[in-house]
């Protein structure tokens, strides 16, 4: 049986093209971002304008994110909302914290079964400059599945966010 090369040649054209320009976006892929600099950040006190948040909840998760945002020690200060010394900061970051989505699990639940009770909290996070220009936008959920109480929900999202200010500050 003999074959058309010239028939065979185009239809393996629009395959190579393909192809190619598969292989030339693998090649423009976005660059990492520079990690952002900054000396000092300010966490502001966590919000809930869109969800009824108990007061345990914002306050864990406000002093869940101090404390592990400190360890990461990519600042030589860590400020609390309020704080007159971080308006002389020259290069502060300011961290803006919304809730947007609040589900309370049950503990019983749980320690019964794996498939049910469990706790999320879903928090828009914004890193801006001290002129409120907006450096790093983030949507970071904190959850509890398994064994625990309800505010351990708070501490993995603290331990995230710490995550994203490694990856992302220097």
């Amino acid at each position: 049986m003999k074959v058309n090369r010239t028939a065979y040649s185009i239809a393996l054209l629009p395959l190579a093209a393909v192809f190619l320009l598969l292989r030339g976006g693998a090649l423009a892929e976005e660059k990492p971002q520079p990690k952002i600099h900054a000396s000092a950040i300010q966490i502001l006190m966590v919000q809930s304008d869109e969800v009824t948040l108990p007061i345990e909840f914002r306050l864990a998760l406000y002093e869940n994110l101090i404390e592990h945002i400190q360890t990461t020690n990519k600042f030589q200060h860590v400020y609390r909302d309020g704080d007159p010394a971080a308006t002389t900061v020259p290069d502060l970051i300011v961290l803006h914290s919304n809730v947007y989505g609040f589900k309370k699990g049950s503990e019983e639940k749980r320690q019964v079964t794996t498939v049910s009770g469990a706790t999320s909290i879903k928090v828009h996070c914004l890193f801006t400059d001290k002129t409120g220009r907006s450096e790093l936008a983030q949507d970071v959920t904190g959850e509890v599945r398994f064994m625990g109480g309800n505010l351990r929900a708070t501490l993995d999202f603290a331990k995230k966010v710490a995550n994203v200010v490694v990856n992302n500050f220097q």
